[in-house]
């Protein structure tokens, strides 16, 4: 039986083309990089999230496990990429809202976006103090296929 919470996610099943924009680490500045998201269910209580981006200089392929702390009442996303990153995130899902964020010694970061039926507008950003100023990495857009 699927979780009840979790549920709330299965508007993000499916296949997605996905840009990079924006990021202020990419030359020349304005530079998108297509890529491919897909978003399945894991069991029936887990979102399995893999994106891959671009090719050769500008190629990145990342993954979220995405579920939820029920005695917590919380969302929860454990990321990996293909630099050997593992990083955890708290995860809110809401209202065409959502967020994942961490706060961890090496920085902080989090990732906001609006979620329509078939788009998702989103930015990740990074504080390196402690998230007292926030600078944004890059913009990610979703399209559904």
């Amino acid at each position: 039986m699927r979780n009840a919470e979790l549920e709330k996610l299965g508007g993000l099943v499916g296949t997605w083309a996905t840009t990079l924009s924006n990021a202020w680490f990419l030359d020349p500045p304005g530079l998108e990089v297509p890529g491919t998201t897909t978003i399945e269910w894991l069991g029936e209580s887990l979102l399995f999230m893999r994106t891959k981006l671009g090719e050769r200089a500008h190629h990145s392929e990342m993954s979220f496990v995405i579920g939820r702390s029920d005695p917590n009442n919380t969302y929860v996303a454990l990321y990996q990429d293909d630099r050997g990153v593992c990083r955890f995130y708290a995860m809110t899902f809401a209202g065409g809202h959502w967020t994942m964020s961490r706060e961890d010694p090496d920085m902080h970061q989090r990732f906001i976006a609006e979620v329509e039926n078939d788009r998702i507008v989103g930015r990740w950003e990074a504080s390196e103090d402690q998230g007292e100023t926030w600078r944004k990495d890059y913009g990610l857009t979703f399209e559904r296929t």
